[in-house]
């Protein structure tokens, strides 16, 4: 089980949210597009997802509906960390457990993913 994985496909912003959250003692592994999201998440059972919201290939609003409808009722009860670069959230969005706006502060990020983990 990895703590947290991360599906974003923006590689500088994925490299940096591993790095900050490696400093605070998580796992993180990354996929980068929302093909193929589902697979990466039943591999991996993270603890927490963070999911970028505009994805390559199937958007995070799209893998989110799909992993909270999933028949794992463990899987599907993932926590899940919307990161979107848009001023509103949509309906599909509002099935995560928390939303967070790019840019964001790394403090925030930390303390929100602390808040999630326990």
């Amino acid at each position: 089980m990895q703590d947290i994985l991360m599906i974003e496909d923006e590689v500088n912003i994925a490299e940096a949210v591993r790095f900050i959250l490696s400093r605070e003692g998580w796992q993180v592994a990354l996929h980068a597009d929302g093909a193929g999201a589902l697979e990466a998440i039943r591999h991996h059972r993270p603890r927490l997802l963070i999911l970028d919201l505009m994805l390559p290939n199937r958007s995070g609003t799209e893998v989110l509906a799909d992993l909270r409808a999933d028949p794992d009722a463990e899987l599907a009860a993932t926590p899940v960390l919307m990161l979107t670069a848009r001023g509103q959230v949509d309906d599909a969005a509002a099935q995560a457990d928390h939303v967070l706006s790019k840019p964001f502060d790394n403090a925030d990020l930390r303390a929100i993913v602390r808040g999630m983990l326990g």
